[in-house]
């Protein structure tokens, strides 16, 4: 158990100071080390982070659901620690430095760099989500329906996830 917190706890530590445009960016490295570590498959990781971006709270969850499913409450506790402490000291440290040089040019073009590489990562765990959910023919055209709908309109996610819900409680995702 303590090889696993351990493990646990250094991944989600590693993965917590590459975060760049959050959590969501880190999803693709994310599933393949818990796929890597016998943490969850692929359809059980979607659903894992299926579950934790219905939840409320911060996107990151999946972190906690993951640690739990490894090593049970304390493994969740681990995780999430792990991969809320590094960033945030950091996070803490660059904003003093990151504040006094608001003026300067580079600043604006880092910003402007890293704007595109996290569209980017956010759209690499896109991909990879959606991979893993496409089990079959009905499945992918919930995904493409769902996509399509998020751009063509304002509808609300959440209206998407019920209806998703309600048509795999009906068994016509099979």
């Amino acid at each position: 158990m303590t090889g696993v917190l351990l493990t646990l706890a250094a991944v989600a530590a590693v993965l917590s100071l590459q975060a760049v445009g959050g959590a969501n960016a880190l999803i693709p490295e994310l599933q393949r080390q818990a796929l890597l570590r016998g943490w969850a498959s692929p359809p059980e990781f979607a659903a894992l982070f299926a579950l934790a971006q219905a939840a409320p709270g911060p996107n990151m969850l999946v972190v906690t659901l993951l640690g739990q499913r490894a090593a049970g409450v304390v493994g969740a506790l681990v995780a999430t620690l792990a991969f809320v402490l590094p960033s945030s000291v950091l996070t803490f440290v660059v904003a003093g430095v990151w504040e006094r040089f608001r003026t300067a040019p580079w600043r604006q073009r880092v910003q402007a760099g890293l704007t595109p590489v996290t569209v980017g990562l956010v759209m690499a765990a896109a991909v990879l989500l959606c991979r893993a959910s496409a089990g079959n023919l009905r499945m992918l055209l919930v995904i493409a329906v769902s996509a399509a709908a998020l751009l063509a309109t304002k509808l609300h996610p959440l209206w998407l996830l019920g209806l998703g819900a309600a048509l795999g409680a009906a068994g016509l995702l099979r």
